[in-house]
């Protein structure tokens, strides 16, 4: 997804707890425990015990699926071999042969990641179909013994089909619904990976970004999700829009899990030369680094942003107090370059679009070979239009300048430095070692005649210079989560995320949702 600036309460709702029983053996008794509130970590010792079984873990996100989804609209399709990958994780408990804290995990993955098993749509009617293999990351999954319980929706081509579109909507999957207000906006493009785990549908999900596609739903639904370093996982089998920002990540209801999720997923693959850059140093166990009382004596310089309203600078000044009561010094910033970002990257992305995709679509077996085939495919569907009907930004991209261009690669030069530049000089003057921003407005409804009504630009510097960013609750407007964005240089994705997580045990700001439907 590309996020550009665009220039009474229903107490219907299920229970905040969740509560969950599940009989590891059938001589067992029923186990109870709070699904929502439990990590990684908790599970495996719950699994290590004898007290849980993946297959029972499994079991009960397939049973929330299949009773909760049709409210959320998270999860495009379930994956019928889930039970029996659970069922593989619990031979191996049992022989001592665990692959590591990931084993037995229910993920959901995005749907414009490559699946064999399972249709790889990218949420739209044109490609469905099912890849020739497993993108490198699923493979990564599957290695560590992760569950892949499903595909999560999606904003249709991750947000880069229409001028106007409205994020959470696919012509595959329909709209998926902001969990905590039903009739609010999940935002996109990992919209259903987003609101899945915020609705407790899986434990992890993996997103993927080119500029706010992890961390502005991650913010909306009171998650977290890491967009990482450029080059730190694969983009191999995942639906491009640009190699030169797009990345995928983890997405969760704690750090603790991103974090693990983070270690399974990133490598070096040669099929990805972005991940040719991956140095030596990276850590393997993102988890080890999340110590509490990493924040005392930090400098975190914090980006107010006051164009997203006084209601979100309120949370960002709790935000602020809670960091100084933690022991960080916090200096007040507003990185440069900020409106030169905004004039370059769309323009640049164009070209990069359509390089990438038809690049991509010569992969698949089945279905359109270019973008311009795509085009054609969406004029003669009419369900393809029954949201936004426009594809401006489609046939923008068949247009746009070549990837040899010397217009196109001046202006990706200078965008990129630029985006590089306005992180790195700021960190250096403040003498900073991280910068924190709010990473969302509140909620917007969601509305197929107007499309978003959204303004986020604290995404941009971090996904265009490809630094990393982590999004983390950090508070409520009214009944909508607002998080806060902690981002610092390329390859310091270990440290924001200590950041992250210790800012997560000093404000627990995360509450389960209650499934409103609507709110004044």
């Amino acid at each position: 997804m590309v996020r550009r600036p665009m220039f009474r309460i229903f107490t219907t709702s299920v229970a905040v707890a969740i509560t969950v029983s599940i009989a590891p053996a059938a001589s067992a008794a029923p186990k109870s425990f709070d699904l929502d509130a439990a990590d990684i970590p908790a599970l495996q010792t719950r699994m290590s015990s004898g007290r849980l079984t993946a297959v029972g873990l499994t079991s009960a996100y397939l049973d929330r699926i299949r009773k909760l989804d049709r409210k959320v609209n998270a999860v495009i399709a379930v994956n019928p071999a889930a039970i029996a990958q659970a069922a593989e994780s619990d031979g191996r408990r049992r022989a001592g042969k665990t692959r590591g804290p990931l084993d037995g995990i229910p993920v959901l993955v995005k749907d414009n990641v490559d699946t064999r098993s399972m249709q790889t749509t990218a949420g739209s009617r044109a490609l469905r179909s099912k890849p020739a293999k497993d993108a490198t990351l699923v493979r990564r999954l599957r290695a560590a013994g992760a569950v892949v319980i499903g595909k999560a929706n999606l904003s249709e081509w991750a947000n880069f089909r229409a001028a106007k579109p409205t994020s959470g909507w696919s012509g595959v999957g329909g709209q998926t619904n902001n969990p905590y207000v039903l009739d609010r906006n999940p935002c996109g493009s990992s919209a259903g990976s987003a609101a899945g785990v915020a609705a407790s549908l899986a434990q992890v999900a993996i997103g993927s970004e080119t500029d706010g596609s992890i961390v502005c739903p991650a913010g909306m639904t009171s998650t977290v999700g890491h967009k990482p370093s450029l080059g730190l996982v694969s983009r191999t089998g995942v639906v491009p829009i640009s190699a030169e920002q797009d990345t995928a990540g983890p997405m969760a209801r704690h750090v603790v899990d991103v974090a693990l999720t983070l270690s399974a997923l990133q490598g070096r693959d040669p099929s990805d030369p972005a991940t040719g850059e991956y140095p030596p140093n990276q850590p393997t166990d993102y988890a080890a680094h999340l110590r509490p009382g990493v924040l005392k004596g930090s400098r975190i310089g914090l980006w107010r942003l006051p164009v997203l309203g006084p209601d979100v600078d309120t949370v960002l000044t709790q935000a602020r107090n809670s960091l100084v009561k933690a022991g960080a010094e916090v200096v007040e910033v507003t990185p440069p370059y900020q409106a030169r970002l905004g004039e370059l990257e769309f323009p640049a992305l164009l070209t990069e679009f359509h390089r990438d995709i038809d690049r991509y679509l010569v992969t698949r077996p089945e279905g359109p070979r270019d973008l311009a085939a795509l085009i054609a495919y969406n004029r003669s569907d009419p369900l393809e239009q029954t949201c936004f009907a426009g594809q401006e930004l489609f046939e923008q991209a068949l247009a746009a300048p070549g990837p040899a261009d010397p217009a196109y690669l001046a202006m990706r030069r200078e965008l990129t430095d630029l985006a590089k530049r306005s992180i790195d000089e700021t960190l250096a003057k403040y003498r900073l070692d991280a910068i924190a921003a709010p990473t969302n407005p509140p909620a917007w409804k969601t509305d197929c005649k107007t499309g978003d009504n959204d303004v986020i630009p604290s995404s941009t510097p971090a996904a265009v210079s490809g630094y990393p960013a982590v999004t983390v609750p950090a508070g409520f407007v009214g009944e909508l989560p607002v998080g806060v964005s902690f981002m610092a240089g390329r390859w310091t994705d270990a440290r924001v995320l200590a950041y992250a997580a210790d800012f997560e045990r000093i404000v627990p700001a995360r509450k389960p949702p209650r499934y409103l439907k609507t709110v004044g």
